[in-house]
């Protein structure tokens, strides 16, 4: 008896969400773990120290040498080298950044849900008059009255859309807890924090990741704002934004100085906002 192998993947195995996958989501999933790898080891794979500066060399055209392969700029530092550096701290900020949106927003929208009464309608009407309200204005007064220590500018930018987590967080739990399993183990005398940590949050962790990979690049682009204006990240640190305004002023004679890194900010956050709309038409089964 001849046994006939399948030449196509098998529709219910592991790989078979990745065959459906759209070739552009591919090429932003390629792009991102690039940028990935870049966050991590930009400081050992950098050709020069990125404040190693270099006079004989000011303004050098991208591609022309081998030393400098995206150029240099007004004081002869290696463009390459910026941007590698720039791009991890922009990732480490808006990580660290998206993370404790994510922490505040999903504690309040469980306190909410929770609690309901009087501490829904204060927390959710906060976050009402917070979505109001422009956050750059937030941020610019903030960091004009208080300074702009790394510290702070990261725990700022982290307050951006927590609004969002929390009115999520609040609508799964509710719906949450008309579902069978959460009743069931409320009926067995299962605590509330077991039944929200244990049962409700991997449950409802899907659409939370989605709005993690939409909040982002908001983030990063905040943080671009911010440095551009220079609110943000101080010299001798360097970001994406603060490349772009350091190069706004040569774009005449130096227009890579500004251009490479805001293709950089262009393609992760365009590639990021790709990938979450993806995943949100794969996670929502109402979109489906």
């Amino acid at each position: 008896m001849t046994v006939v192998t399948p030449s196509h993947p098998v529709r219910g195995s592991l790989w078979a969400p990745f065959h459906r996958m759209p070739a552009s989501i591919c090429l932003c999933c390629l792009w991102i773990g690039i940028v990935v790898f870049i966050g991590i080891t930009a400081r050992s794979i950098t050709p020069f120290d990125y404040l190693w500066q270099d006079p004989l060399s000011r303004f050098a055209r991208p591609f022309a040498s081998a030393s400098h392969l995206l150029g240099s700029d007004y004081l002869g530092r290696d463009v390459l080298s910026n941007v590698l550096v720039a791009t991890q701290t922009t990732l480490m900020i808006a990580l660290v950044g998206s993370m404790v949106c994510a922490l505040i927003g999903t504690t309040l929208g469980l306190l909410a849900a929770h609690f309901g009464g009087w501490v829904d309608n204060v927390l959710m009407g906060f976050a009402d008059s917070m979505a109001s309200i422009p956050f750059i204005i937030i941020a610019l007064g903030v960091l004009a009255m208080f300074g702009s220590s790394p510290l702070l500018f990261v725990f700022l930018v982290g307050f951006q859309n927590w609004e969002r987590y929390a009115r999520l967080t609040r609508g799964l739990v509710i719906s949450a807890r008309e579902e069978g399993y959460a009743e069931a183990a409320r009926i067995v005398g299962v605590p509330s924090r077991r039944i929200y940590f244990r049962h409700m949050l991997p449950n409802i962790a899907g659409p939370l990741i989605v709005q993690f990979t939409v909040n982002f690049p908001e983030i990063i682009l905040l943080e671009s704002g911010l440095s551009f204006l220079g609110l943000g990240i101080q010299p001798p640190a360097t970001s994406l934004g603060l490349m772009v305004a350091d190069g706004r002023t040569y774009l005449a004679i130096a227009w890579w100085i500004a251009a490479f890194p805001g293709v950089v900010i262009v393609l992760t956050t365009l590639s990021i906002s790709l990938l979450g709309d993806y995943l949100r038409d794969r996670f929502d089964a109402r979109l489906r």
